[in-house]
C-alpha cells in the first residue's frame, strides 16, 4: 500500500477559539473540532492533510503555523474565506466550555480523492450551508473507495432544532464506519432515548462502530459483528480537569488513531459490491467483521488521549509518548 492510500483527510472548520474564563484576558486558541482531529492525529505521528476554509488574515496564518506544527497538510483553496471564523467559548467553574460562533462555512473543491485512505468530517461542517451539502456529497463520494469517521459534535446554537438537522445527521451516519457522539448529543439530538438503542439505531443505518463519550463515566461503545450488535462501556482514565475543551476531539482523534494503526481504517482501494463482501477498501471489512475485543485497544488510546487533554488547558494534542503508545 503507497504512502498516498494511507494519507487521512479531515473536512470541517479551523477556527479561533476566544477563551473567556472570567478574567480580564481572552485568550485565542486555534480550534474548530475537525481542525483539532487534524491537529491530534498529527501529533500521533499520522500523514493528515486539512480540507477547510478560513482567511488569508492574522488569525488563518496562525491556524496555518499551528497545521505545520502538528504536522498537518492544508489543502488547496482551504485559506480562500473573506475572514477566519471565531468561536467564543464561556468556561464555568467546572471547567465546562458553552459556546457562541461567528463564522461562515463552504467547501473548497478538492482534486484527487482517490489518493485518501481515510476521511474524518462532522461538528459544524456537517450541517451549516452551504458546506454543510458539499460535505456530503464529497462523503457519498470517497465512500466509495475510503473509509469514513464522523462526529456529529452537536451545537444547538448553529443547528437549530434537532428535527432541521437529524436527516442530515443520519445520512452521513448511514455513510461512515466509526460514527462517536456524547452523551449530550445524543440526549439533544433524540430526546428521552436510551443510549445503547441510539447505538444500536445507528448501527442500523450503517456504521461498524459506534462510540458515545460520557465525560468522567467514560464511554460506551457498539460493534456490530457478524450482524449481532455487541455493546460494552470503558471507564475515563481522567486525573486533574483543567477544562474540557477540545476533549472530544482529542477523544476522536485517538480513536481514529487507533484503529489506523490496527488496519481497521484506512488502506484506500476499489469498491467492492457483491455477494463475496461487503463494499469498500479491504480495512471496511476488516472493521465489519471485527469483535470488542479487536476495538478495544483502540477505544482505550482515545480514553488516554482526551485524558491527557483535559489535564491542559486549551484544546492541547498529546503525542505518542504521552499516552504510553
Amino acid at each position: 500500500m503507497s504512502t498516498a492510500a494511507r494519507t487521512t483527510l479531515v473536512v470541517g472548520e479551523a477556527l479561533i477559539d476566544a477563551v473567556d474564563t472570567g478574567s480580564d484576558v481572552i485568550a485565542e486558541h486555534v480550534g474548530g473540532s475537525p481542525a483539532n482531529v487534524a491537529f491530534g492525529l498529527g501529533a500521533l505521528d499520522h500523514d493528515v492533510a486539512l480540507l477547510s476554509w478560513f482567511g488569508q488574515d492574522p488569525r488563518g496564518e496562525r491556524i496555518a503555523a499551528t497545521c505545520a506544527r502538528h504536522g498537518v497538510r492544508i489543502a488547496p483553496g482551504s485559506d480562500g474565506a473573506d475572514h477566519t471564523s471565531v468561536a467564543h467559548a464561556t468556561i464555568d467553574a467546572r471547567g465546562q466550555a458553552t459556546y457562541h460562533f461567528d463564522l461562515t462555512w463552504q467547501l473548497p473543491r478538492l482534486a484527487d480523492l482517490g489518493r485518501y485512505g481515510h476521511v474524518h468530517t462532522g461538528s459544524i461542517a456537517a450541517t451549516l450551508e452551504p458546506g454543510g451539502s458539499q460535505v456530503l456529497d464529497l462523503i457519498r463520494t470517497v465512500a466509495q473507495r475510503a473509509t469514513v469517521s464522523y462526529d456529529p459534535n452537536i451545537r444547538p446554537t448553529l443547528m437549530g432544532s434537532p428535527d432541521q438537522v437529524r436527516e442530515r445527521i443520519e445520512a452521513i451516519v448511514a455513510l461512515s464506519d466509526v460514527v462517536k457522539a456524547s452523551d449530550e448529543d445524543l440526549h439533544w439530538l433524540y430526546p428521552g432515548e436510551f443510549v445503547p438503542d441510539v447505538l444500536r439505531h445507528w448501527m442500523g443505518l450503517g456504521p461498524s462502530l459506534t462510540v458515545v463519550t460520557r465525560g468522567a463515566e467514560g464511554a460506551v461503545y457498539a460493534v456490530r459483528s457478524a450482524g449481532a450488535a455487541q455493546v460494552t462501556t470503558v471507564p475515563a482514565r481522567a486525573g486533574a480537569v483543567v477544562d474540557t475543551v477540545g476533549a472530544g476531539d482529542s477523544f476522536m482523534a485517538g480513536l481514529v488513531s487507533g484503529l489506523l494503526d490496527a488496519g481497521l481504517l484506512g488502506d484506500s482501494g476499489p469498491s467492492r459490491i457483491g455477494s463475496d463482501g461487503p463494499e469498500g477498501p479491504r480495512a471496511r471489512q476488516r472493521l465489519a467483521v471485527a469483535d470488542i475485543d479487536d476495538v478495544q485497544p483502540a477505544v482505550e488510546r482515545a480514553i488516554r488521549t482526551s485524558g491527557a487533554t483535559v489535564a491542559r488547558a486549551g484544546a492541547y494534542a498529546p503525542g505518542r509518548s504521552e499516552i504510553g503508545s
